[in-house]
Order: C-alpha cells, then sequence, then structure tokens
C-alpha cells in the first residue's frame, strides 16, 4: 500500500482507541508505586476515546480533516500528563497533514517527527525513560529507515519495532522502573496505540472487548454536560478472571461516586448500585473480574451544576480547585475557592473540564489550584485555550494541602501579578505526605511493601509500611514534623470514624505540645490521612 485515505486513517485511530481501551489495565498495572491509584492507562484510555468520538461520524475522505478531528478531541479530553502528551503526538501529527488528502509513508514519518517535536515542547523538563523516549526513538528511525518508496506497512512495521525495543529500554533510563521490574507504562500506552493502528491498516480492526459498551459511551456523552448518573447493574464473577476484594472495589467506587450499596444475590453475582459521574470507569475497573447483567444508566442532573449566567457582572477574580471528598470541597470553599473541580488521582479532570470551570467562574483574572502532579498540563493546556478577556493562570500545587494554603493566601485588595506570585511562593512552605494502603508486594527505594499493609508517603518517598493506619501516620510525621515546625493539619478520610478523628487530636497534641495541631474530617476515599506540615 502505497497512500492512506482518510476513511482508512479514521479507522486506525478508532482501532488504537479500542485497542488501548481493551488493554488499559494492565497499563495501569504497570504502575511503579503501589498505591491504589495508578491511572495512566485510564487516563490515556479516556484520552484516545474522547478523540474516537469526534471522528466517529466524520464521512471525509481527506486525511486532514480527520487528523485534525480527531486531534481536537484528544486535546479537550486530555487527562493526565499521559493523556497531555498524547493529545501533543497527534496534535503535531495532524499539523503535518495539513492541506494533505493522502498520506505517503514519507508523509506518515513526517508526521510521527512532528508528534514527536509537539510533545516535547508541551513538556518544560522532559524525563527520558518515558512516552517521550518512544516517540523520539521510533520517529527518529522511521524517518532515517523509510523512503520514498516504502510502502505503508513496511513503515508501520519500522515504527512499532523500534517502539517496542525503546519500550524495552525504558527502565534502563528510569532506574526507578529497573528496581520495581517494570516498562513505563505510558510509554506501555503509547505502544499500544501504535498497535492498534497497525491491525486496522493491515486489516483486523480492534473491536471494544466490554459488555455494554454502547449504551456507556451514549450516556457519558451527557458527563460532559455536568449530569450525574444512576448506575445499576448486576457482576456476574468469574473464577478465570481477577480475585475479587470487597475493601478494594469499595475504595474504588467511592472514588468515582457516592451512595453505594451492593448485595451479594448468589455466590457468583452481586447486585450494585451507585451514583456517579463516571459509570464507564466503574463499569470498566469491574470487567476485572466477571461479566455484566441488566445494566441501567440513568442520567440525574447534578445538584451542584449551575449554569453561567452570561448577562451576569463578572468578578474581578476567582479562584478553582480540584478536590474529591465532600469534606475537602467545604474545605476549600471555607478558604475562598469559587469552583470546585471533581477529580484527584485516577479521576484526574480533562482540558474541557478546566475550560468549563473557568467560563463558569466568570471572572476577569483566574487562578487554578490542580492539587496533583499529574493534573498541572491539563490546567495549563486549558488556560491556553481561554478568550484573552479572561487571565487564566495555574498555580502548580501538586497536593491538597499546597493547595489549601496557596487559596489561604490570595488577597482581593492585591493585584493579579501579586497574587500569582504569594500564592506559588506558598507552595514551598508546606510539607506534604499521605496514608493509603498498598496494592501489591514490593521492595522500592529500601522499603519493603506487603500488599494491604498501611503506607506513609512524603511526596512520592514511601517512608514506611505497617499493618495499622494509625501507626503509619504516627511513622509519617516522625519523618515530616521539623524542629521548625509551627502546623501540622491532618485531613482524615471516608474510613476513619469521629470518634478516631477525636483521638488523633488529643494523641498528637500531646505528643507536640509546641505545635498546633488540626485534625478535620475531609471524607476523601481512598487516602486515610492527607497530611501538611508547615
Amino acid at each position: 500500500m502505497k497512500k492512506i485515505s482518510g476513511q482508512l486513517l479514521k479507522s486506525m485511530f478508532i482501532s488504537a482507541s479500542n485497542n488501548l481501551f481493551n488493554h488499559y489495565p494492565e497499563i495501569d498495572s504497570l504502575n511503579v508505586f503501589p498505591v491504589p491509584d495508578g491511572d495512566t492507562g485510564m487516563n490515556m484510555n479516556l484520552t484516545m476515546s474522547s478523540g474516537a468520538k469526534e471522528i466517529s461520524n466524520k464521512n471525509e475522505d481527506d486525511v486532514y480533516s480527520i487528523a485534525k478531528a480527531f486531534s481536537r478531541g484528544l486535546l479537550m479530553g486530555a487527562r493526565g500528563n499521559s493523556g497531555v502528551i498524547t493529545s501533543q503526538i497527534f496534535r503535531g501529527f495532524a499539523k503535518a497533514l495539513e492541506g494533505k488528502e493522502e498520506i505517503t509513508g514519507y508523509d506518515l514519518a513526517l508526521a510521527f517527527l512532528e508528534g514527536k517535536e509537539a510533545s516535547y515542547r508541551a513538556v518544560m523538563r522532559p524525563v527520558e525513560g518515558t512516552i517521550l523516549t518512544v516517540i523520539r526513538e521510533a520517529s527518529d528511525v522511521l524517518y532515517h529507515t523509510g523512503d520514498e518508496d516504502t510502502s505503508i506497512e513496511e513503515c508501520f512495521e519500522i515504527l512499532l519495532t523500534e517502539a517496542r525495543a525503546s519500550l524495552k529500554r525504558t527502565p534502563e533510563l528510569l532506574p526507578v522502573l529497573k528496581e520495581v521490574g517494570v516498562v513505563d507504562s505510558g510509554a506501555a500506552g503509547l505502544v499500544t496505540i501504535l498497535e492498534g493502528m497497525q491491525k486496522a491498516l493491515l486489516g483486523d480492526f480492534v473491536e471494544k472487548s466490554t459488555e455494554g459498551k454502547q449504551i456507556v459511551e451514549e450516556k457519558e456523552g451527557k458527563l460532559e454536560k455536568g449530569y450525574n448518573m444512576s448506575l445499576d447493574f448486576f457482576l456476574v464473577k468469574d473464577g478465570s478472571k481477577k480475585h475479587f476484594i470487597e475493601k478494594h472495589f469499595r475504595d474504588f467506587a467511592l472514588h468515582h461516586g457516592h451512595n453505594l450499596n451492593y448485595s451479594l444475590e448468589q455466590d457468583d453475582k452481586m447486585k450494585i448500585t451507585l451514583q456517579t459521574l463516571h459509570p464507564g470507569t466503574i463499569l470498566a475497573y469491574l470487567q476485572q473480574f466477571g461479566e455484566f447483567e441488566n445494566i441501567s444508566i440513568l442520567p440525574i442532573k447534578h445538584d451542584e451544576e449551575e449554569k453561567v449566567d452570561v448577562n451576569s457582572p463578572r468578578k474581578k477574580n476567582a479562584i478553582i480547585a480540584v478536590s474529591f471528598g465532600a469534606g475537602l470541597d467545604d474545605l476549600f470553599k471555607q478558604v475562598g475557592v469559587d469552583v470546585i473541580v471533581p477529580g484527584g488521582q485516577t479521576m484526574n479532570p480533562s482540558i474541557q473540564d478546566f475550560v468549563d470551570a473557568i467560563k463558569k467562574a466568570n471572572a476577569r483574572n483566574v487562578f487554578i489550584l490542580p492539587n496533583n502532579s499529574n493534573i498541572v498540563m491539563a490546567a495549563n493546556q486549558a488556560c491556553e485555550m481561554i478568550d484573552e478577556d479572561c487571565d487564566a493562570r495555574v498555580v502548580p500545587s501538586k497536593t491538597i494541602p499546597q493547595g489549601l494554603v496557596s487559596a489561604m493566601v490570595f488577597s482581593p485588595t492585591s493585584n493579579v501579578n501579586a497574587n500569582f506570585n504569594n500564592m506559588k511562593a506558598a507552595l514551598k512552605n508546606v510539607r506534604s505526605g499521605q496514608v493509603t494502603f498498598a496494592v501489591k508486594d514490593t521492595d522500592i527505594e529500601g522499603v519493603h511493601v506487603t500488599k494491604d499493609y498501611y503506607m506513609g508517603l512524603r511526596d512520592k518517598l514511601i517512608v514506611t509500611c505497617v499493618k495499622d493506619k494509625f501507626e503509619a501516620l504516627n511513622n509519617l510525621l516522625a519523618e515530616m514534623i521539623k524542629k521548625d515546625s509551627t502546623l501540622v493539619n491532618i485531613i482524615c478520610g471516608e474510613d476513619i470514624l469521629e470518634s478516631e478523628i477525636a483521638q488523633v487530636q488529643k494523641d498528637l497534641s500531646a505528643n507536640y505540645k509546641d505545635i498546633q495541631i488540626n485534625v478535620v474530617s475531609g471524607k476523601q476515599p481512598v487516602y486515610s490521612f492527607i497530611v501538611g506540615v508547615e
């Protein structure tokens, strides 16, 4: 084959999206850290699904129209660093095809080369041994190996052969990957995408494997407009699949929704109901354990969603914060946050979510607190898409404690530059930590981690792993509190009882008499404790 038409390219993109959808749990499992929120595969899956949805009904046969529309869908649906980088790869890919009706092998090489350039430009400090390395090495080899006479099939074989080889080399570039014994998850996701494209090229189009996918896709279209969903179905467990652990399912489900109810109908069947903004995420997660029966997904208008009155006067300033958990939402509102974007680990907001939040804020100056290192890129991309009459800026908070402290230093009497600089400077004044449970046995950076034990993490460093969550908290605090510390804020998760919150406050106040200790309920899932030390 010498050329690719627009409709073939469309088929290749959708096949790539489906292939990633079918394999994203495997990509999630490559997460280096044994925390219950490895989400690279999910982020890339949701990003690609957004692109595939954008082109699903496009009948144009010129490659540029298809590539441009696919790129636009990816960009607006991009989630997490891996999703944003993926969107930039195909943004550059589309740009290289401007004005073209068909793709030759040479055009393909130039398109992936431009995709590599665009992805590197999007990252302030590129890290090798990641998705960036794979697209760079694969595109460079294709460009220097192929020529005008190389067929499309041969070009893709060259590209994929080098991409797979590059993926295998990622542990040599990132020592932590080698220590844990995995390849880079984002790089694995990119290889999965390229494999899906090649399959369609060779006439072996990849279909989605999940039952009930059509109804999920139809309903998820309404989620972008602020709808909550009532999800009701039976899970029929399959002994040949992964072992179902009730505690892990409950933590995951409550991380993505509320009003969870489930009951065992038979030995192998569970009835599950949940209100969630992400029904597709819930179903995709549970697919690991069995099959579904009688899926019902009904829209419920989200009570907190407010329509923007275009005629209302614009405010001077507004703060947007990413938060998860009713208690955390309340804490952010108490310190002056105007708009909450639901999200966090395993539930990274998309670029579109941030664009919508900026519009909802209806202010001349907007400050965004991502509160997660994997969300900063998406927030930055959203700011670049806003009209010039709104000055939207990202204060690069990487944790909930950083976001709370940053919001507190905002001053309505200061100008936009002073506020931005002060909010950004405040991030350095807090040390952050978390307590959560381990999802697998591993050894990392000198610490032995036991599955289902509780880990204390400072930033991305595991400092303790013990059987008791309260012991993990005390060990973490012993490492985080320094001689100059004056204030400790502890936000308790939904698994901590009110009586336990009071006991933690009493015990820590007695142990650290010269430090102000504040213990509050955040009702966040997955993380038993979120800690900020100032």
